[in-house]
């Protein structure tokens, strides 16, 4: 079963070494699902949840502009795999070709997905094969005193 999922925020966790990871915190079925990602990434995601505009497209800003221009929609992604410690997304899009919907497919990494769904304000969908192993109860992450729903996270 897949259960919906919403962005909470950007997080910052600590490695084995004691650095600072960001990672991008998805809430489903009443838990919190932390997936690493680069800072590059975080600041995609931050960004786009934010809604600042960026001076020229960023990546995942002209990939939407392509997809949309070409006549494709992003209709939702999902993170439906959990292998070694590594998420797996894919992103179910498609486009209409002679009045009839054509589907698509795309393997994709989580955080790439993410910052195209809240780009698009598409549905995240996760999978209660990845919750039971990688959810995390909300009680473990410091929310802080967040005046804006994705504001950082500390876990």
């Amino acid at each position: 079963m897949n259960h919906r999922a919403e962005v909470k925020g950007i997080g910052v966790g600590v490695d084995a070494e004691g650095g600072n990871v960001p990672a991008v915190v998805l809430q489903a079925r009443e838990e919190y699902l932390p997936i690493v990602i680069t800072s590059d990434q975080a600041q995609a995601i931050q960004l786009a949840l934010s809604g600042e505009p960026f001076e020229r497209p960023l990546t995942h800003d002209l990939l939407v502009d392509m997809i949309t221009e070409f006549g494709g929609a992003i209709d939702s992604i999902r993170i439906d795999d959990l292998s070694d410690g590594t998420f797996f997304a894919k992103i179910d899009a498609e486009r209409y070709e002679n009045g009839e919907p054509k589907k698509f497919v795309f393997d994709a990494r989580p955080s790439d997905a993410v910052s195209l769904a809240v780009r698009v304000d598409c549905p995240i969908v996760v999978s209660d094969e990845v919750l039971d192993e990688a959810g995390q109860p909300p009680e473990r992450f410091d929310l802080g005193e967040q005046s804006d729903e994705h504001d950082d996270l500390d876990f």
